[in-house]
């Protein structure tokens, strides 16, 4: 049979390319248009003609059932379809050797791959076969003509394909001036969305314009839409011609608005990047500039500088190969990129850190021994810690190769512990560890970790942060360009904890000799060697410090100075100090030992010089003023000077303590506070009553337990110390702590305050010179407390001679200087009723 041309126009190509068939059309004009004898084409060409002049409307009452899957195809509309599945493709074999009718069913579900009758819309098209090509691969490419839409009325069967009786359903189209107005608005839309997609064809855009059938419109346009499978099968079962109309001006309208957006994001976007682009032809055009007039590009040159300091900086592998791939992530990226500041920052600090630039050890322990006495006033058991610190290391070092397999390897002969110096303020923490680092002859950097509550301060944060840097560790050794220094981490049991982490806990790696050989900061990403760095932390009081990290560091306590220790501090350090500080030369004015006393006993109550300095800097500026004003030089300063200089005195703690003890119910009780000991005065006093107890003074629990057991035991007691037993039947005691605004807590005041109600209670005063520290048990037994070389020192402050406490206490004694061990007599007891013996 000769070839014969089909009557297929343009449009119905179009409509192919449109629904994603642009291989099917290809394959369709590369036939030339043609249908040719064979198994691809349609058995009897003479049908295509009648199939073209039928205009029938009328369905059969029975279809073969074709299910679709994301797809509704609509009454007089033409669609592509693509046949896969034996029992479809059995379906179109014999459909389109006889009347060519189908029922296209859309499927309620998309990923069901072989639906079944219940999972069906009610509602299809039915429609004929009107091309039919069948691909290498098997599968058959159909073009189908919507004719009428119908409704299941009963399934009849599913083998070899479903096959349903359907009953045709016709749109109802009504007449008027709203449907022409919906008619006219659908065209305007479609219009105005063609020209927002450059893809639709113009001619498939005047065709659809000259049609008149308002449904016809309505199906076509809503076949190029974008929608979901229920609003488009929703469009078919729609009977009403102007309901389908509005709900696909709704549609349209929605299109248009996420178009329109989707247009203005594009020019935005094209706008940038032609900038973008732009500046990358200057900038090459510069670079060929430059490199014909001999210029490096600047670029160029900060790239290789880089190289360079990678090279010298002495990194391990680690650390070098990351800092390599960033070199060549910095060297393809431009410089106007806002990665290019970040990576170069990040290479800044990579090749800025010390990581093999050392100071050499000076272990010479004689220096050291006279540096440390040159710089402290006593201290004996720190300074011999650090003597013994600076022995060890000396002889590991000298002995390395015994020891391990690399003697180079200077951080397998340090000493693995970490320094803790335990003190109040301005006893000389901080200027100790300069005095190490003078004696090794290392650099000394101190960062103060007060009020930390960022993990990030110590950790640094993560590159993707805005601002991001590394932690104080990696700053404080960048700055120093050391990698061996003395490190000090100051006040480290104020550091703070919230919601931003637990700086203390990020702490525990830094401080751990076996873990800081290999320190990961945030920000840097690779492992830092801190092994080298002698640390020393600096503390108050050790209550607030984690025991992790307590655990990790060796406690030196600092407990305070002498009277004599201040004085030859004071004449050592401060007064040439001081002197300097007010424009005076060290001969022009001369400080009596006499003098700094009476400033010590006077005007300071402190363990620590900082005051004392303050008081004498104080007379320097009244010497200097006097002899600006009336030209009189002031070359000594003695004990009436500092009197008629400073005024009257601020503190007179043994005139304080007579006065108090003066009489009954006072007692004289020591305390430990973290600045240091105090005196601590008990008082007691009764009233006519009904055996009542009050006890004020702002104190906490375990003191307000001391007092209750003292009471207890001083009724249970009272025969033994010749009371009259119905003394407590007719008054009330009251027990107070002077200073109430003083928060007051500990168990190391309950001897004082059974001396206290015995004193009240027997109407006999306690000698001022007596002082006591101990807790009690409700037997009457004397229990240890801590903190004993504080408190002696305050009770040499204050003038005490006699001093009860625990038996098992006196060996603390041996930390004592000698000046305090022979002004005062310490008495060991074990029972509260030795004490009372002795006292009254």
């Amino acid at each position: 049979m000769p070839a014969k041309k089909w009557e297929i126009d343009i449009e119905e190509i179009m409509q192919w390319m449109i629904n994603g068939e642009q291989e099917f059309a290809q394959m369709i004009i590369d036939l030339g248009l043609e249908e040719k004898d064979g198994p691809n084409s349609l058995e009897d060409p003479e049908k295509v003609s009648d199939i073209n002049k039928s205009d029938g409307s009328e369905i059969p009452e029975t279809l073969p059932i074709l299910p679709l899957r994301g797809l509704v195809v609509y009454p007089q509309t033409a669609v592509p379809l693509t046949i896969g599945q034996p029992r479809s493709i059995k379906l179109v074999d014999e459909a389109s050797t006889a009347h060519r009718w189908i029922g296209l069913v859309t499927s309620r579900k998309a990923d069901i791959e072989r639906p079944d009758p219940s999972d069906l819309y009610q509602y299809g098209t039915a429609a004929k076969i009107h091309r039919m090509f069948r691909a290498p691969d098997g599968t058959i490419r159909l073009l189908v003509q919507g004719v009428s839409r119908f409704k299941i009325k009963k399934f009849l069967g599913e083998k070899p394909y479903i096959t349903a009786q359907v009953v045709q359903q016709d749109e109802r189209l009504e007449k008027g001036l709203e449907i022409d107005a919906l008619v006219r608005n659908v065209r305007d839309q479609f219009i105005h969305i063609s020209e927002l997609i450059p893809s639709i064809p113009r001619e498939l855009v005047a065709t659809i314009n000259s049609l008149q059938d308002p449904l016809q419109i309505t199906y076509n346009i809503a076949n190029l839409q974008r929608m979901d499978i229920e609003t488009a099968q929703n469009l078919l079962e729609l009977d009403s011609v102007v309901d389908k109309l509005r709900l696909l001006v709704a549609l349209l309208a929605k299109e248009t608005d996420v178009l329109n957006l989707g247009k203005k994001i594009q020019n935005e976007a094209r706008e940038e990047i032609d900038k973008v682009q732009r500046e990358y032809f200057l900038r090459e055009q510069l670079k060929a500039i430059q490199k014909e007039l001999g210029e490096e590009d600047a670029q160029s040159a900060e790239v290789n500088d880089f190289k360079q300091r990678i090279e010298a900086s002495g990194m391990p592998p680690e650390a070098l190969k990351q800092a390599n791939r960033e070199l060549g992530r910095l060297e393809k990226l431009p410089t106007a990129a806002a990665e290019y500041g970040v990576i170069r920052t990040y290479l800044d600090w990579m090749v800025s850190l010390p990581w093999k630039t050392i100071t050499e050890d000076k272990l010479d322990v004689n220096t050291a021994i006279n540096t440390l006495n040159n710089d402290h006033y006593g201290l004996e058991k720190v300074k011999e810690r650090i003597i013994e610190f600076l022995s060890v290391r000396k002889l590991k070092l000298e002995r390395s190769g015994e020891f391990i397999d690399n003697p180079d390897d200077i951080r397998k002969a340090r000493e693995g512990v970490i320094l803790c110096f335990v003190g109040p303020p301005g006893v000389g923490k901080t200027s100790l560890g300069q005095s190490i680092a003078k004696a090794m002859g290392r650099k000394f950097i101190r960062t103060s970790l007060g009020g930390i509550r960022d993990e990030a301060e110590v950790r640094g944060h993560r590159r993707t942060y805005i601002g991001a840097m590394p932690g104080r560790i990696l700053q404080s050794l960048r700055r120093i360009e050391s990698n061996n220094p003395v490190f000090m981490l100051d006040e480290i049991d104020k550091l703070g904890n919230d919601y931003r982490g637990d700086p203390s806990s990020a702490l525990l790696e830094v401080l751990d000799p076996e873990q800081n050989s290999e320190f990961r900061d945030n920000y840097l990403e690779v492992a830092y060697d801190l092994s080298n760095i002698m640390f020393i932390t600096t503390a108050n009081q050790l209550d607030s410090i984690p025991d992790p990290l307590l655990d990790r560091m060796e406690v030196i306590e600092i407990t305070g100075y002498t009277e004599n220790e201040k004085v030859q501090i004071a004449q050592r350090y401060l007064v040439p100090r001081q002197l300097r500080e007010n424009g005076l030369r060290q001969k022009e004015l001369k400080f009596k030992d006499e003098s700094i006393l009476e400033i010590i006993r006077s005007h300071t109550r402190e363990s620590g010089v900082r005051s004392l300095e303050r008081n004498i800097g104080a007379v320097c500026r009244k010497v200097v003023t006097i002899r600006e004003k009336t030209n009189k030089r002031i070359r000594v300063i003695s004990k009436k000077y500092v009197k008629d200089l400073l005024g009257r005195p601020t503190y007179q703690p043994f005139k304080e303590v007579i006065k108090r003890t003066s009489i009954p119910g006072v007692a004289t009780g020591l305390a430990w506070t973290p600045v240091g000991g105090e005196v601590l005065f008990i008082e007691a006093t009764s009233m006519p009553g009904n055996k009542n107890f009050k006890i004020t003074g702002s104190i906490g629990e375990v003191m307000k337990e001391s007092a209750e057991a003292a009471f207890s035991y001083l009724r249970s007691h009272s025969v033994d110390f010749k009371i009259k037993e119905d003394v407590f039947n007719s008054i009330d005691i009251h027990l107070h702590i002077p200073a109430g605004a003083q928060p007051k807590d500990g168990p190391s005041a309950g001897i004082t305050m059974v001396a206290a109600l015995t004193s009240l209670i027997t109407d006999k005063p306690i000698s001022p010179e007596i002082g006591m520290t101990g807790e009690i048990s409700l037997r009457g037994n004397i229990l240890p407390v801590g903190g004993i070389k504080e408190k002696m020192l305050a009770a040499h402050r204050a003038g005490l001679k006699k001093i009860y406490l625990p038996d098992d206490n006196m060996a603390d004694l041996d930390d004592l200087p000698d000046e305090i061990r022979e002004s005062i007599r310490f008495i060991g007891v074990e029972t509260i009723s030795q004490v009372i013996k002795n006292i009254f």
